[in-house]
């Protein structure tokens, strides 16, 4: 199995440090984002991953190389200075994905998931991690029953921005600049995308005041 780590966000919010390099390579701990992603994927048992990137992407390249360090194998999926949003920007990443499932991550969390949990799980559509509703949005985004996400009424978790997708979860989209929420409802109206609850550490690191926090 493959993984894909988004890193083409602009961060705004998080300005002016992504004023003068990516959103993924701001560091926590002492170490950018990223690579806390990637040493977690080899150790998770992944050899090849995909980043996509846009405006000052070429740092990402500069700083993760081709994977060695990590014992990966890294491509990556150049968007130029405007992003494709998420749910472009994994359907423009497909032809380097493979035709199995794959792993997607979002590369602004920061997170000690275990990896292993998911690699080689097959799907029917999807597969997501969903976790505790955060400050920024507390309406959440699915309720979870037993092992299946649906959109019915109940406690309802946020979408942790991990998941297994299949390629076909993206037959049909035809535009090249789209978000990826309205294809997570389509797909769990469906009935076909399971799920599972995480409790450990996440954060999104959205705004300097965030990263402060959870550096301290």
């Amino acid at each position: 199995m493959k993984a894909m780590l988004l890193a083409a966000g602009l961060g705004t919010r998080m300005r002016p440090l992504t004023d003068r390099l990516p959103k993924p390579l701001i560091e926590v701990q002492g170490k950018p984002l990223l690579h806390h992603h990637l040493e977690n994927l080899a150790r998770a048992g992944f050899t090849e991953v995909v980043i996509n990137h846009s405006r000052l992407g070429g740092m990402i390249e500069d700083y993760c190389g081709d994977g060695a360090q990590y014992g990966l194998r890294i491509r990556y999926s150049r968007e130029g200075d405007e992003p494709l949003d998420i749910g472009g920007g994994i359907l423009n990443a497909l032809n380097l994905l493979g035709s199995g499932p794959f792993l997607v991550v979002s590369a602004d969390l920061y997170t000690d998931f275990d990896f292993a949990r998911l690699r080689g799980r097959d799907v029917d559509l999807a597969h997501f991690v969903l976790v505790d509703n955060p400050a920024f949005h507390p309406v959440g985004d699915f309720h979870l029953d037993g092992s299946r996400v649906s959109l019915t009424a109940g406690l309802r978790l946020t979408y942790g921005g991990i998941g297994v997708f299949s390629p076909a979860f993206f037959e049909g989209c035809r535009e090249r600049v789209f978000p990826i929420l309205p294809l997570l409802c389509q797909a769990v109206a469906k009935g076909q995308v399971t799920g599972e609850h995480f409790t450990g550490t996440w954060v999104n690191v959205g705004t300097p005041e965030q990263l402060a926090e959870l550096n301290r």
